[in-house]
């Protein structure tokens, strides 16, 4: 089946041109950043925050309805989303995922908190992890940043996002020093090899070439986000490499049709319900990677947000 012109359309207005990731980063990143501009709409507020640890300070931003803000001065706990940007673990940022964080505060009713964790390859595995699991840290243990239990925060997060969201959970479980009951992981990459030869999954190959996201262009990605090729052996890395997947929290996996990334966020979900863990799993036919980024009206993003409600309501 032929993928839905509209939604092609729609996606390539988001993306940029196919140009050598690893050889342009810089480049890639001025073309990402401008292809997703967002206005803030009125009713609507932001406020920037920021995570100190030992070496440096990580900024968030946190989103929330006139609503929630009331509700926050009267104390009234709201339900989180932690998010987690998409963008190769090398693009993306506060600013041009707005959008995104702003369509899931209104579609949720949550309040949506944003980690600006660093970028590679400036800084490489396991710094964007870490930052991301510090926020983690200071949600769960400071509850009253954003007038929240721990067990209303969902860990979310879109792609490269996806993989720090699940590399969370699976550090987290590992150290100890806090869980969350929840995560959604959009498209993610979980897996450490994604040229079409040696690929185990056979999306790399039917989607690596034709639709926006490329082969070539993750293994740029991949390339710049290691620090040395032992990291590809770390499960933080590529979450599937983990042995033990039991005491993972509540999944939601959502992928789509025509990514190269479709296979491997599908045989996580498969690995995750072996090890006894609750999840759901849902491919989004017709779509692309990166379809959360579009404007909340079309079929897949709504959709999306209502599979968000049902997951984060039931108990």
């Amino acid at each position: 089946m032929a993928i839905n012109k509209v939604m092609m359309a729609a996606l390539k207005a988001l993306s940029y041109p196919d140009i050598d990731v690893k050889k342009n980063y810089r480049l890639v990143r001025t073309f990402y950043n401008a292809s997703h501009v967002h206005i803030l709409k009125p009713l609507y507020r932001t406020w920037d925050y920021r995570v100190s640890t030992d070496e440096h300070i990580i900024p968030v931003r946190i989103y929330a309805s006139n609503q929630n803000i009331t509700e926050r001065y009267l104390r009234v706990k709201r339900p989180v989303l932690l998010f987690f940007h998409g963008g190769g673990w090398v693009t993306g940022g506060l600013d041009s995922y707005n959008q995104v964080c702003v369509n899931l505060a209104i579609a949720t009713g949550h309040t949506v908190v944003s980690v600006d964790y660093r970028l590679a390859p400036e800084h490489p595995f396991p710094d964007g992890l870490e930052d991301c699991y510090q926020v983690a840290k200071a949600l769960f243990h400071n509850p009253g940043l954003v007038e929240a239990e721990a067990n209303q925060i969902t860990l979310i997060g879109d792609s490269a996002g996806g993989n720090l969201a699940a590399a969370l959970s699976l550090m987290a479980h590992d150290r100890g020093e806090f869980s969350f009951q929840r995560q959604i992981l959009f498209y993610p990459v979980l897996w450490n090899d994604h040229h079409p030869e040696s690929s185990p999954y056979p999306s790399v190959k039917e989607n690596g070439t034709d639709y926006l996201l490329t082969s070539k262009r993750i293994c740029g990605y991949m390339e710049l986000y290691q620090k040395d090729v032992s990291d590809r052996e770390n499960p933080y890395f590529a979450p599937l490499l983990a042995k033990d997947l039991s005491g993972q929290p509540r999944t939601l996996v959502i992928t789509a049709a025509y990514d190269p990334l479709r296979d491997e966020g599908e045989a996580y979900a498969l690995r995750l319900k072996e090890a006894g863990v609750s999840v759901e799993l849902h491919r989004m036919e017709d779509a692309l990677h990166g379809f959360l980024s579009l404007p909340p009206n079309f079929s897949h993003v709504k959709k999306s947000y209502e599979l968000i409600n049902r997951f984060c309501g039931e108990v």
